[in-house]
């Protein structure tokens, strides 16, 4: 006879959560007295407090402070931030820096992913409001953001991250990549590049549109015109690949090339292969950048972080003062092919 799935076999013996009522019937008190055990309150009896936490301990019952706070009026203690892509570094680091701040005041961070697609973007900030989030923090993906008036209006703070929210007032913490992007061309034509190529990735972004704003005003500046052939800015980030080899492939060739992000810059090294034959300014730094003489438009994402959430604490402790906006400036890091 064939054995049981064991993921179903795990289910089945998992059961349903256990509730206070369960715990209570376990210990053979009330459930108002494990209310009083689980919330710390004094004056129960040790032998009453010891039994109850025996029969929660073997039902691995947790109690559901969130609900119980809410009930006695107080407040969420958790931030929702809704970011574009789990494995990216960059949200991960800007991750890192708003939890920092956000822990020395208490309050806990939850990350979800929206893919940087805007249906997702809904269902999952719908997702974590439902869970009554203190505030929200939000790399924007879809073309409008004014499904949360609403929830700003109940007193939810949003914050966005990254990129502007579009049909909303909110505070917002944004890099500066028009003139990052301007920088690297600048850059790359003092150092003599005439035939200068832009790879970027999902040109419906603002990001990728500002960076390749500034590609262009960079070019400008030079003296350079600017060709199409040599920009290449794909609908979705799996398109890269090819788009890099396309880009590569333009007669005359590009010398050098400006990625939109770590992802394309990733692009460009494996179209071109190692070592590389082009040089390459990313937009962002990633991982091996330095070994591959890559340079790159950095900047803090960490801080970045840390601001997006001091906007959040401020706008909690000031609901109804004016939108601000931060700009977290970047610089440009010369590697390999790019003297200093």
């Amino acid at each position: 006879m064939p054995s049981a799935d064991p993921v179903t076999a795990s289910a089945d013996r998992r059961g349903p959560r256990a509730t206070l009522a369960d715990v209570a019937r376990a210990a053979g008190v009330s459930a108002k007295t494990v209310s009083r055990v689980v919330s710390g309150e004094p004056n129960v009896a040790p032998a009453t407090r010891t039994a109850v936490l025996d029969a929660a301990q073997r039902l691995q019952f947790r109690p559901n402070r969130l609900a119980r706070s809410l009930r006695a009026g107080g407040v969420s203690t958790t931030v929702g931030f809704v970011v574009g892509d789990l494995g990216n570094p960059f949200y991960a680091a800007v991750a890192g820096g708003v939890e920092r701040v956000l822990a020395a005041h208490g309050l806990t961070l939850v990350i979800a992913a929206a893919e940087d697609d805007p249906e997702v973007e809904r269902t999952v900030v719908d997702a974590l409001l439902a869970e009554r989030v203190r505030g929200l923090l939000l790399v924007p993906a879809a073309a409008d953001q004014s499904y949360l008036e609403a929830e700003q209006r109940l007193g939810t703070p949003v914050v966005a991250v990254d990129r502007q929210a579009h049909g909303l007032v909110a505070d917002s913490v944004v890099l500066d990549n028009e003139h990052g992007a301007y920088d690297a061309v600048r850059a790359l034509a003092s150092a003599g590049h005439r035939r200068i190529g832009f790879l970027g990735t999902n040109g419906s972004l603002a990001t990728q549109q500002e960076r390749l704003a500034g590609y262009r005003r960079g070019l400008t500046g030079a003296g350079l015109d600017p060709d199409p052939a040599l920009e290449h800015v794909g609908p979705h980030a799996e398109d890269l690949d090819a788009a890099a080899l396309h880009l590569l492939s333009a007669e005359p060739r590009p010398t050098a090339v400006l990625a939109g992000d770590n992802r394309a810059s990733a692009a460009v090294v494996r179209a071109a292969g190692i070592p590389l034959d082009v040089t390459l300014v990313g937009f962002d730094d990633f991982e091996l950048a330095d070994a591959l003489g890559v340079s790159v438009v950095a900047y803090d994402a960490a801080e970045m972080g840390r601001r997006a959430a001091d906007q959040l604490l401020a706008r909690l402790a000031d609901p109804s003062g004016p939108s601000r906006s931060v700009v977290v400036p970047t610089h440009l890091v010369r590697r390999g092919r790019l003297p200093q």
